[in-house]
């Protein structure tokens, strides 16, 4: 394993680099409410999409600005991925796919980039739009919605206290015919960021006819992980569950499907 660390717009970005050249890339968010980053949603998570033939970049975003983050977050992982696509050549991927991770938290910023994507108020002047689109996205337990069932204080700290601005952020509200792929798990038993968060935005991808697969396991505290023992957290109750653990292989699973897919579509319009 190679790995090197790169600092840009203020984030730090981990690149977990593969031996030969890589299927695609995944780019990750750690949750941690845009207060902390949580590291069981880091190195441990890119080390199992590396060892699947994946580049893996671990996106450090900022969290500690105050009062409020606004787009702070949304614009570094957007610098991110375009940043892998100007390096195309060096990192050998040209012509390939590069997808957003996101947990909790991170699963709301991974999903704003890959439902907002092409709304030029979100970012600043400069942004090349078309660059920054995800290939699809990977969303573990997210906070998507500002309304009754929000996960209040990652709303907070994105916007502040103004219900106004933080329905800005309130994911399910602006998805559309342009939103990516989607890959959603979670568990019922979530206490902390309610599966409703899951379900609304479920419910706005089958309107547009966004192609998701969805994993909804009955038990499960919030923030599992890998669910597997290296990122257990006991006093947490975040145990191993070998039945929730199959969210990766899944996961992968679901990343050669689209992949191919792809590549279907792309030779038949040749």
């Amino acid at each position: 394993m190679k790995k090197f660390t790169l600092e840009k717009n203020g984030a730090r970005i981990d690149v977990y680099e593969t031996k030969e050249p890589p299927k695609a890339a995944v780019v990750i968010c750690p949750g941690g409410g845009y207060e902390n980053l949580s590291d069981r949603e880091g190195e441990p998570v890119a080390k199992q999409f590396l060892q699947d033939g994946y580049m893996a970049i671990v996106l450090w975003y900022e969290v500690k600005k105050q009062p409020m983050l606004g787009n702070l977050p949304l614009q570094q992982l957007s610098d991110t991925v375009s940043w892998l696509r100007d390096h195309a050549q060096e990192y050998r991927m040209e012509k390939k796919h590069i997808y957003v991770c996101g947990f909790s938290a991170g699963g709301h910023l991974a999903g704003s980039l890959g439902i907002l994507w092409n709304r030029k108020e979100y970012f600043t002047e400069n942004t090349d739009l078309k660059k920054h689109r995800p290939d699809g996205m990977i969303l573990a337990y997210p906070v998507i919605t500002s309304g009754e069932f929000a996960h209040r204080s990652s709303l907070v700290r994105l916007a502040g206290d103004d219900p106004a601005k933080q329905e800005v952020y309130s994911l399910e509200k602006w998805v559309d015919e342009d939103c990516v792929p989607v890959y959603l798990w979670g568990t019922f038993a979530d206490d902390a960021v309610p599966v409703e968060n899951s379900l609304l935005l479920l419910n706005e991808l089958a309107k547009y006819r966004i192609p998701v697969e969805y994993h909804l396991f009955p038990e499960g505290v919030h923030g599992l992980s890998l669910a597997t023992k290296e990122v257990e957290e006991p006093e947490a109750q975040r145990d191993p569950d070998k039945h929730i653990a199959r969210w990766m292989p899944l996961c992968l699973e679901w990343l050669d499907h689209v992949m191919e897919k792809k590549a279907a579509v792309t030779k038949i319009f040749r």
